[in-house]
């Protein structure tokens, strides 16, 4: 193996660098062994194969009272010479029901029909194969998408159209609507690692950071309420208003010099109310009838008594929080430690392929205590893969202090591919203590915060700059002192009702309403009652219902109630660790026709349109880096940086080839 060294010192030296290089390209080989891993794109040597189909993504939204429909066009288009087929993962709302799809392909149009998975997989690729140009839409989480489209031939333009709902519910007063338009990429676990996972859609082709996509995006936004709206902006981008009426808006993204589609799109506003108005939704169909009630919260009440409290920091400091989501996180820590009481103790635990840990125990929230916390942290720069799981046990297993109220604070990008397994890690540490989810960044992965928070009974919160980090700091430190509403009830009275979502109300810790979905028969009349502990005491609250309220054929609701349904039925799967609900998550996707886990869109030209099918060739559309997002994001292994210990070994290779190279260049003068 050493045998160079016998030759010349100009030789050695060039062997000697390329051992070295070797070294350093190890983790790219550990890449390939992971299969499934996302890359950056690479410029096609082929000028007949265009690799970047889709040229633009055009979104209309409609928001009428709390209630959004969503129309996203994605148009792909073939300037190549050669037949090919479309592949783009794309995001999405983790509270949208996606309800439709349609394709054009010029002057016809195809409406998307919904089918089991596998059985609309089968139909694609026999279309694919028989030459007919197609349409595949897929759920890959509950916020990830992938469109397939085959059969574009030379010269195609091809339209498709999505359609989905989403309940909008304001938290604090402020109304917000997001449309994430990037997937971060996922950290998919060293081979044979709990966190791998082999799901092609993670092996997503992305640019280099700075690099912009070649498509375009337009976005429009259409506001409606019942008073006038107040206080509309955009913490995430510019956007140009005009305010036709008080109670009527129209948005749309202003002229900015940077691209638009690398980051959630977020526009907030506010209602000239005071307050949130409880009331109920109703709607009646040909075969069923369904509701929405919405109760206002109480309002916050400071405990004069506060119980000392234990927190435990979680925080991620792996390659992908490199730069200014870890500076971020940084501030973040410094606002949500620096304010604990005396009387309180907490623990900090960074995470990213291995983990440290500021103590054993949980230490009491001194000033010096904060500040080594806090020294721990500022000397982190962010490398190394994203192991979450491991954490979340590490953190699980401190000892507690049966005297004081724990929470665990999660903070992370979320650019990992096991949400399924964290979530059921939490749910089963319930009685250990509840979990708050901070998601830090521009593109931030929504389904594992929201479903940490969701499975462990907290908040989620998503920090989109380092300005917004105070924000949200004090906003936990305000609900976390006084929740809202213990064990809260909920009651219908004179109104018949069935399958209530959900079924059992948690605790209430922010200013949001409560929100109870279901289904009711004969008479809409009666009234909604809900009863819980505040701060203040027990709280009770009654809402009217009429039947005037009760509207013809409110769609939205039937879907909305759907999408909840599908969301407690997957959570309980990931509970129990099997598929005992699958066919149930099935049956409301074939019924409402709702795209889930285990159903898919597929539209299918009938007319066959390419004479070698065979000869098509396929183009993963490559997708842009999330803003703040650096490249340390990305390569063998997401990411791609080595742990410390790696690079200490790098280093001491070093020095032992620059020894050798001395001492062979001494010996060759001599």
């Amino acid at each position: 193996m050493f045998k160079f060294l016998a030759d010349s010192g100009v030789g050695a030296g060039r062997h000697l660098l390329l051992w070295f290089s070797l070294l350093l390209l190890a983790p790219a080989w550990a890449a390939d062994e992971a299969g499934e891993s996302p890359y950056f794109a690479l410029d096609g040597a082929d000028p007949a194969l265009d690799r970047l189909p889709l040229k633009s993504t055009r979104v209309d939204v409609r928001v009428l009272g709390v209630i959004a429909d969503v129309r996203v066009i994605q148009q792909y288009r073939n300037e190549g010479t050669r037949a090919l087929e479309a592949r783009y993962v794309f995001p999405g709302s983790t509270r949208a029901a996606v309800y439709g799809m349609t394709v054009r392909l010029g002057e016809r149009e195809l409406r998307a029909q919904i089918r089991e998975k596998q059985q609309a997989q089968v139909e694609y690729q026999q279309a694919k194969s028989a030459g007919k140009t197609a349409a595949l839409l897929e759920q890959q989480r509950e916020n990830v998408f992938q469109m397939n489209v085959a059969n574009i031939l030379p010269g195609d333009v091809v339209d498709v159209e999505l359609r989905y709902t989403e309940l909008l519910l304001p938290s604090d007063g402020v109304y917000r609507f997001v449309f994430p338009t990037v997937v971060g990429p996922r950290y998919n676990g060293a081979p044979g690692s709990e966190s791998n996972q082999a799901e092609p859609w993670i092996s997503t082709p992305y640019l280099a950071q700075g690099a912009a996509a070649g498509d375009s995006f337009a976005l429009k936004v259409e506001l409606q309420s019942p008073v006038p709206l107040t206080a509309i902006h955009s913490p995430s981008h510019a956007i140009e208003v005009q305010q036709s009426a008080p109670n009527q808006a129209q948005v749309a993204l202003g002229a900015a010099a940077a691209p638009a589609n690398n980051r959630d799109f977020v526009l907030d506003y506010r209602l000239s109310s005071a307050q949130f108005e409880s009331g109920v939704l109703l709607s009646r169909g040909a075969e069923e009838n369904f509701f929405l009630a919405l109760i206002a919260p109480p309002a916050t009440v400071n405990s004069a008594m506060l119980v000392p409290r234990e927190y435990i920091f979680v925080v991620d400091i792996s390659g992908s929080m490199h730069g200014f989501p870890l500076d971020t996180a940084k501030r973040l820590l410094q606002r949500l430690i620096g304010r604990l009481r005396p009387a309180d103790s907490f623990n900090v635990l960074l995470f990213s392929g291995s983990s440290r840990m500021l103590a054993a125990e949980s230490q009491p929230a001194t000033a010096a205590n904060i500040q080594q916390a806090l020294s721990m942290l500022d000397t982190q720069m962010g490398s190394g893969g994203t192991e979450l799981l491991p954490a979340l046990r590490q953190a699980l297993s401190v000892p507690a202090d049966a005297e004081r109220a724990r929470s665990f604070i999660v903070i992370t990008d979320g650019f990992v591919a096991v949400e399924r397994e964290a979530f059921a890690l939490v749910r089963n540490n319930l009685d250990k203590a509840n979990l708050f989810a901070f998601g830090i960044g521009s593109s931030v992965n929504r389904q594992l915060i929201e479903g940490l928070a969701r499975a462990g009974q907290g908040e989620p919160f998503v920090v989109l700059d380092a300005e917004s980090a105070d924000a949200q700091a004090e906003r936990f430190r305000q609900m976390i002192d006084a929740p809202l509403l213990a064990n809260p009830q909920v009651r219908f009275s004179g109104l018949e009702v069935y399958d209530v979502e959900p079924m059992l109300l948690p605790d209430l810790f922010a200013q949001r309403p409560l929100v109870v979905f279901g289904k009711w028969r004969g008479e809409a009349r009666g009234s909604v009652q809900v009863e819980g502990r505040s701060a203040a005491g027990v709280y009770r609250r009654e809402v009217a219902i009429r039947p005037e309220q009760a509207q013809a054929d409110n769609q939205a609701l039937a879907y909305l109630w759907a999408r909840h349904k599908v969301a407690s039925l997957t959570d309980q799967e990931t509970l129990e660790g099997d598929y005992a609900h699958s066919q149930a998550i099935l049956d409301l996707g074939l019924k409402y026709s709702l795209l889930t886990p285990y159903t898919s869109f597929i539209a299918v030209d009938q007319q066959v349109r390419n004479a070698d099918p065979a000869a098509a060739t396929s183009v993963n559309q490559p997708v842009p880096l999330p803003q703040g997002v650096s490249n340390q994001a990305i390569g063998a292994v997401v990411p791609s940086t080595p742990e410390p210990s790696a690079w200490a070994m790098l280093l001491i290779a070093a020095l032992g080839l620059g020894w050798l190279l001395r001492r062979r260049t001494a010996q060759a003068q001599a």
